[in-house]
């Protein structure tokens, strides 16, 4: 619940903070420029501001910030508890097995930033598992079922994202499509020599393609960096517990 509320937070400011840039500075400068350019009896100027005016590329704005803020979010959640795989939960010394399963009464008191973390309560699971059994194999068991738990998890939470990133580029095709009727309905006027119309029209369909494909290649290109860096953290987690868990209990 929470997470749904921090995403919706995110959309609704990516969506005033960009509305409010495009009704204060986007839209009337490439309206400016373009009467401008009417005025001297030539084509509207390929400016940044001309490429960005239409409501489609304001859209896919939106939906890039919200992007970019959610997985900037993920990847400083995953480096925040990064250096919990440098220290041994466990202590310096070699523990019994009996001290082993009184570790789990410690890491369950642990402060919920620390409690939370993927790799504590993976820990948590595998040695709640070994008090009940006392078996290595059932216990390496439950460290598999919990990594791949995690994953599932994980890859669950990448769903808006991968939608975002997938809708963008359909925004940008629909600003195709408008962009080609309003061209197409302006036939008669470009037939009879006056071809602005249908300049204009045909600008507004290659600009939103052209905007969407760039944001999106930009979104891949985070998405799967968040990708590579919560797969490295599952085999992190992995390698902790065969380390401190599995290696002690099995000796």
């Amino acid at each position: 619940m929470r997470e749904t509320i921090r995403s919706m937070v995110t959309l609704v400011i990516a969506s005033v903070a960009v509305h409010a840039l495009y009704v204060q500075y986007i839209r009337p400068r490439a309206e400016l420029l373009i009467e401008v350019a009417q005025a001297a009896g030539q084509y509207a100027p390929r400016h940044w501001v001309v490429i960005l005016k239409d409501w489609e590329q304001e859209i896919c704005l939106i939906l890039a910030i919200y992007c970019i803020v959610q997985i900037l979010i993920k990847l400083y959640q995953l480096s925040r508890e990064q250096y919990l795989f440098e220290i041994d939960l466990f202590g310096d010394v070699e523990r019994a097995n009996t001290a082993l399963t009184d570790t789990l009464e410690e890491l369950e008191e642990l402060p919920a930033s620390i409690g939370k973390s993927q790799l504590v309560e993976t820990l948590t699971a595998s040695l709640r598992r070994y008090r009940i059994t006392e078996d290595v194999q059932n216990t390496s068991d439950a460290i598999q079922t919990s990594v791949e738990a995690l994953s599932m998890r994980l890859e669950a939470d990448n769903t808006m994202l991968r939608y975002m990133i997938w809708a963008i580029p359909s925004i940008g095709f629909i600003g195709t499509v408008r962009g080609i009727g309003q061209a197409l309905s302006q036939a008669d006027q470009a037939l009879s020599g006056d071809i602005s119309g249908m300049t204009a029209s045909l600008g507004i369909a290659f600009n939103s393609t052209f905007v969407a494909l760039v944001i999106s290649i930009f979104l891949m290109l985070l998405l799967h960096s968040l990708q590579k860096a919560q797969d490295q953290r599952l085999v992190d987690i992995q390698s902790y517990c065969e380390e401190f868990v599995l290696k002690r209990i099995s000796q």
